[in-house]
């Protein structure tokens, strides 16, 4: 096992990591930027050091830094979390190069299913159903047009490298194709330097229905059940619950063992999630596979009793999965809010200042994953998550009345944020009633849209 891992991370998930290690005799360094001088991970953490300004580009996202300060803290791994240098191949193969572990899945693997073209070539090829589409990426408007009449309208046009919703468009129809395709291409290109895209056929309202997977190095991969993350605004995920009201236990079992199916055929190892589309048919498809561990991991936590980010680093470590896939039992129903700083009435704009009275719930059944204090000065350089709450009940109705009532009772006062909405959307009758898809917001919601 590892005597020191450093987390080349930020805010809730870096703390997350931290206590994790702690409970498992581990230590731990933190890294910093500027702006964190003061967060909490830099104080929960053995040892913290400062590896830039606050700009992502100088510090999170520096590799030669990140590296620099493995080396120099005497760290044998590295935890990468969620988003910054959690899926870059590059790094995964530099840490390799350092002879510093890479926690999480190999660079060969990262780049791969990383690629969503490529991903999808490697999943029509294992037998994985994937929305129809092309089978080759595009580059230019002519060719995905010429695609996108084969195809059959309206078409979904991705990056091959896009993520979180950027680099995506929706045509219905010839005339809006051209621009459409250029935009969604402009938007790779200046977020991920990648001007590859390719097409599928657009899927109405459908649910979206996540598998979490864990595989050893030892070829052993188990599913640990899904997760619904239909209610979404402009592709980024709002809310997140488990198991799905959706699925029986036969859809359960089949999308399960097509999660696994998938992950072996790429030689998985760590934690990984499986994305599908489900339709109102109850037929799914393949959507794309996130190599890292998820925002929304707790709720899979609450269900099936495994600490995911422990089970991580044992297997990073060598060991075996803890785990068989018939030790795995879903009991119980979570839900996991997204708290963030921001406004939904004005178009979700970020919201960063000082926290100025701070007041967090707890009580049987519920966890909050978070960084934030009183006095804590929400930085404007990055993402504008404050904390995660998670809430487990006996079944679906309790769990909803249990995350109702902990939305009521969290005061966050000196910025603005999502409680509200997050309240609103807990509250609708569709919801309750479980007729949700990934229309949800703009359906019921619609001024908050945008």
């Amino acid at each position: 096992m590892f005597d020191k891992i450093l987390i080349a991370n930020r805010g809730e998930i870096a703390v997350r990591i931290i206590r994790a290690c702690r409970e498992m005799g581990i230590k731990t360094v933190a890294v910093y930027s500027e702006a964190d001088r003061e967060s909490l991970h830099t104080l929960l953490a053995d040892e913290a050091i400062c590896i830039g300004p606050a700009a992502s580009s100088q510090s999170y996202l520096d590799m030669e830094r990140i590296l620099s300060a493995t080396v120099a803290m005497k760290a044998e791994a590295i935890h990468p979390g969620f988003g910054f240098l959690s899926e870059n191949a590059r790094f995964a193969e530099m840490c390799a190069r350092c002879n510093i572990t890479f926690i999480g899945p190999s660079a060969e693997i990262i780049s791969r299913m990383g690629n969503k073209s490529e991903a999808r070539k490697t999943m029509i090829d294992a037998g994985v159903p994937v929305v129809p589409g092309g089978r080759e990426a595009v580059h230019t408007a002519a060719e995905a047009l010429e695609l996108a009449r084969s195809i059959g309208f309206p078409v979904m046009i991705k990056a091959s490298s896009g993520g979180g919703g950027k680099g995506m468009r929706i045509s219905y129809g010839e005339e809006d194709f051209e621009s459409n395709f250029q935009n969604a291409q402009m938007e790779s290109v200046k977020g991920f330097s990648d001007d590859t895209m390719y097409l599928e056929r657009y899927i109405e309202k459908p649910r979206h229905i996540e598998f979490q997977i864990m595989a050893d190095r030892y070829g052993n991969v188990v599913h640990l059940g899904e997760r619904d993350c239909s209610i979404q605004r402009r592709h980024q995920k709002v809310l997140e619950e488990s198991p799905s009201v959706a699925i029986s236990e036969e859809l359960r079992r089949k999308m399960g063992e097509t999660a696994v199916r998938a992950a072996k055929a790429v030689g998985y190892e760590n934690a990984g999630t499986i994305e599908f589309l489900l339709d109102k048919n109850k037929n799914f498809y393949f959507m794309e596979m996130n190599t890292r561990i998820q925002v929304e991991h707790p709720v899979t936590e609450a269900v099936s009793g495994l600490d995911l980010i422990k089970e991580q680093i044992r297997v990073a470590a060598g060991e075996p999965l803890s785990v068989q896939q018939k030790d795995v039992c879903i009991f119980g129903h979570a839900i996991e809010c997204r708290i963030n700083a921001e406004n939904p009435a004005k178009n979700f704009m970020p919201c960063p200042g000082t926290i100025t009275n701070l007041h967090l719930p707890g009580g049987f059944g519920v966890r909050i994953d978070t960084h934030i204090y009183n006095d804590y000065k929400v930085p404007a350089n990055y993402d504008s998550m404050l904390m995660k709450i998670i809430v487990h009940g006996k079944d679906r109705e309790e769990a909803i009345a249990r995350m109702r009532s902990m939305l009521g009772e969290v005061i966050i006062e000196g910025i603005d944020t999502n409680l509200d909405f997050q309240y609103e959307i807990l509250n609708h009758p569709a919801y309750r009633n479980g007729d949700t898809d990934t229309h949800f917001i703009p359906t019921y919601f619609p001024e908050y849209h945008g």
